[in-house]
Order: structure tokens, then C-alpha cells, then sequence
């Protein structure tokens, strides 16, 4: 036997264990270290966190005006309830035969509609009561990349698939950290505007919220697609399904009861599913869950019956919209009184325009405004109690549950959007608080990049 000295032996252990662990690299591998989290410090003039419906309007607004400006967003499309929610139909913009939204929501709408070879409806055809007639279907994907081009174009800079955890006021500035996928940042803001639609930055600000013990249905939009609904026993399906929701098979509240509905619109914004809250990842969660649940049990009952044999699923949203989370206690309050009645406002800053429009399990009844009433939004109604350099817009805003059933829709939400963006950059130059930012100064910039004021 030959003899190997201690040395040798524990060199040769040692390049045996080294082969052991080390993988056999192709050409052009090599092996990396764990990724580490990139920690980074921001600053900036206007910070708007929520990429949505009104966020989307403010950011560009606020870069279109000059400010630097950068928008965060947890998802990872712009658009908000009109691309991820599915919700492809924002209105209104016209009322009484005159536009009374207009500006950079206009513009997206408008181009949107251009690029997809659409039309627009006739606005000087009355609605009735039928104010769907007024709104405006848009191509989704083309929706969510024109908006995502003019942020971009406005010089804002979009840090998708982060979410903020604490906002502190230090030295008259917001600052806010978020966290994402492999990032930890802490971004410095003078003018801080929350669009997320659940007044989540206000809450984690420390502003008091305000909320229903029940709150609206939200929807899972989704298309549905190898039947001929004409060629339907109509009589026959509703019989069953009715049947199947006196066994405890199928829930009624989902569709309303009225499964007749779900096969003539082919899907589209006909279900409900109580308590959908966006609010929390795990809130948010467990409503796409049941969004989606409801839907397979569905389409598993109507694939029993005659002439639905073949029915499947053509397009899904990826998420449960939500119609109703969390409102602002802001400076002031919009009642139902007030947006009914139109009432005029000092600091009025955007028009609106839609019908109390409160869903709840049975459905929906919408009341329809006076013929000439056009309710307006004041600047007040944008900031929280005992706030500075803040904003909340979009369905946030501080209103009570009926002014806010209307107030919640998307051209609502733009005007409110371009004028926080607009306070938020006037604000910032004139080192001042939004409430005290001269009105015809806001009105006077909102008006120059195309908006209607009141």
C-alpha cells in the first residue's frame, strides 16, 4: 500500500469537496450571489403613488406643468379599473349637451378610441335613463400603453410592482418608503397625492378614514363565448338556475339572480361578489379568489344545460375590480345633497357627472340626476383634516357613500386627478399647502392643458 502523508490526503479531500458542490458550467455561466435587495434614496417635487384612473392624469399633469415627478404603482400596467379591472368603458364626460370633463383624460380617452378605429357615441343625443349610451368603450391594451407613453413623455418617472409602508412628514417634505421586487427605496417628496383608491398612503400617513360596515360588490369582468344566445331556451335556463340556487348549488346574489343577463351581455360587468376589498394583499386576494370561484361554478352549471354544451371562457380580467374601500375625512365632506342638488363651491376645481349609482346584493337602480344639474368637486374635498403637501383622488375623495356611488366613476376621477396634479405643482413652487394655493391660479393651469373648471 502506498503511503500519502497527511497533507496530501487533506488537499486531495478538499479539491474532492469543492467538485462535490460546484456545478458544471456551460459556456458563458457563471455563478452569481444571492441577489441582494438595491437600497435607494429618491427625491422628487410630486410623488403620486397609485397608477390608476386618477393617478395616471395627476402624474402627467404635474410632469406636463414642470414638476419632476415620480408615480408608483403595485401593479404592472397604468390604467387601473379601466385596463386591470376591466372596466373598459369610462364615462361621463358630457352632460345636458355640453362637455363638462375634458383635459388629459379626454385626450387619453380620445386616442385611445382613434387607434382602435372606434367611434365615439353622439353626445348631443340625450342619454335618458340610459347613461351607459354616454359612455366610452376603449381597447384596454391600447388604453394602458398610450397612458403609460404620455407619463413617459411628461419626463414621470414609473416605478411599477412597489408598494409604500410608511409615509412621515419631516422639514415640510413627505418621506415615503416603499418596497418591491428586490428594491427597498426611500423616496422625498414636497406635494404627496394618494390615487390608490383605497386612501391607503392617507392611512399609513396617519389620517383618519372613513368607511361603511358594508360596502359595495365588487366585479370580475370577463367574456364568455360557443353558444347562440338566441337560439337559447331562455324559460328553461332560468328555471334551472333558479332551481340550483333554491338547492344551495349556485349563490344569487353573483349574478342578481338573473342568469339571462350573464348569457345576452356574454359577461362583461354582470357579477357581484360581496365584500371584494383591494385594500390589503390578503384582502385583495381572497376577492380575485372569489371572483374567479364564482365563475368556473358557473360556467360548470350552464355547460349542463342545452345550447351551452360548448360555452367557454374567451377573456378574464386578472383581478376583481372593487367599486367601494376607504374615504378621506377631508376638509370638507360631499353629501348626496350636494352632488344631487349641484351645489356650487368656492374652490370648485373639476365637474362630475353620473347618477347615484349604489350596488348592493340585489343589484343596482341608478338615480338619475335633474335634467341641468352638474355636480361639481371642491379642492377641500381632496385634502384630510389636519394634513400638509397632501391629496387624495379618485374614489377616496372625502364624500358621503351616495355622492361617492357617483363620484367614484373614471371621468370623474381624471378631472379630479389633473386637478391635484395641477394644485400639486403650484403648491410645490410657491412652497405652499394645496388649500392655499389661489384658485385662479389653479384654474387658470388646469384650463391651459385643456381641462373644464367649473
Amino acid at each position: 500500500m502506498t503511503n500519502i502523508n497527511r497533507r496530501t490526503l487533506l488537499k486531495s479531500i478538499g479539491l474532492a469537496s469543492v467538485g462535490a458542490v460546484t456545478p458544471n458550467l456551460l459556456h458563458g455561466e457563471r455563478l452569481s450571489q444571492p441577489y441582494q435587495v438595491k437600497a435607494q434614496k429618491l427625491q422628487t417635487d410630486v410623488l403620486v403613488i397609485g397608477g390608476g384612473t386618477a393617478g395616471v392624469i395627476a402624474a402627467i399633469q404635474a410632469g406636463r406643468a414642470g414638476a419632476k415627478v415620480i408615480l408608483v404603482e403595485n401593479g404592472s400596467q397604468l390604467g387601473g379599473t379601466t385596463t386591470t379591472g376591466g372596466v373598459n368603458f369610462p364615462g361621463i364626460f358630457f352632460a345636458w349637451g355640453k362637455q363638462v370633463i375634458g383635459g388629459i383624460g379626454w385626450e387619453l380617452v380620445q386616442e385611445a378610441v382613434a387607434f382602435n378605429d372606434d367611434v365615439l357615441p353622439d353626445f348631443s343625443v340625450p342619454h335618458g335613463k340610459q347613461h351607459w349610451k354616454h359612455q366610452v368603450r376603449v381597447n384596454k391594451a391600447v388604453y394602458t400603453i398610450l397612458a403609460e407613453e404620455k407619463c413617459l413623455n411628461a419626463g414621470v418617472k414609473i416605478r411599477f410592482y412597489e408598494t409604500p409602508i410608511s409615509c412621515s412628514f419631516k422639514n415640510n417634505n413627505w418621506v415615503v418608503q416603499t418596497v418591491g421586487k428586490g428594491t427597498s427605496t426611500e423616496i422625498t417628496c414636497n406635494q404627496l397625492i394618494d390615487c390608490t383608491g383605497n386612501a391607503y398612503a392617507a392611512s399609513i400617513a396617519g389620517f383618519p378614514l372613513l368607511r361603511e360596515a358594508e360596502t359595495q360588490p365588487g366585479t370580475l369582468n370577463f367574456e364568455l363565448g360557443g353558444y347562440d344566445f338566441d337560439a337559447l331556451d331562455k324559460k328553461q335556463i332560468q328555471e334551472a338556475y333558479l332551481q340550483a340556487i333554491k338547492k344551495g348549488e349556485l349563490s344569487k346574489p353573483d349574478f342578481k339572480g338573473n342568469i339571462i343577463a350573464l348569457l345576452q351581455h356574454k359577461g362583461d360587468n354582470n357579477q357581484h361578489i360581496a365584500g371584494a376589498d383591494s385594500t390589503t394583499s390578503e384582502t385583495h386576494t381572497l376577492a380575485n379568489i372569489k371572483g374567479r370561484a364564482s365563475l368556473i361554478k358557473h360556467l360548470r352549471f350552464l355547460r349542463t344545460l342545452p345550447g351551452c354544451e360548448k360555452m367557454k371562457i374567451v377573456d378574464m380580467q386578472q383581478e376583481t375590480a372593487v367599486r367601494e374601500t376607504f374615504r378621506i375625512d377631508g376638509l370638507y365632506k360631499i353629501t348626496q345633497e350636494d352632488y344631487v342638488t349641484g351645489k356650487k363651491y368656492d374652490d370648485a376645481v373639476s365637474y362630475s357627472y353620473y347618477p347615484i349609482d349604489l350596488h348592493d346584493e340585489h343589484g343596482v337602480v341608478p338615480n338619475q340626476l335633474n335634467k341641468g344639474t352638474i355636480p361639481t368637486i371642491p379642492l377641500r374635498a381632496l385634502i384630510p383634516r389636519n394634513s400638509r403637501n397632501f391629496m387624495v383622488a379618485g374614489r377616496s375623495i372625502s364624500s358621503d357613500r351616495l355622492a361617492n356611488s357617483a363620484l367614484r366613476v373614471q371621468a370623474s376621477c381624471m378631472g379630479m386627478g389633473q386637478a391635484a396634479g395641477a394644485v400639486a405643482v403650484l403648491a410645490h413652487k410657491s412652497n405652499k399647502t394645496p388649500h392655499e394655493v389661489p384658485m385662479r391660479d389653479i384654474r387658470k393651469l388646469i384650463q391651459e392643458h385643456g381641462g373644464i373648471v367649473p
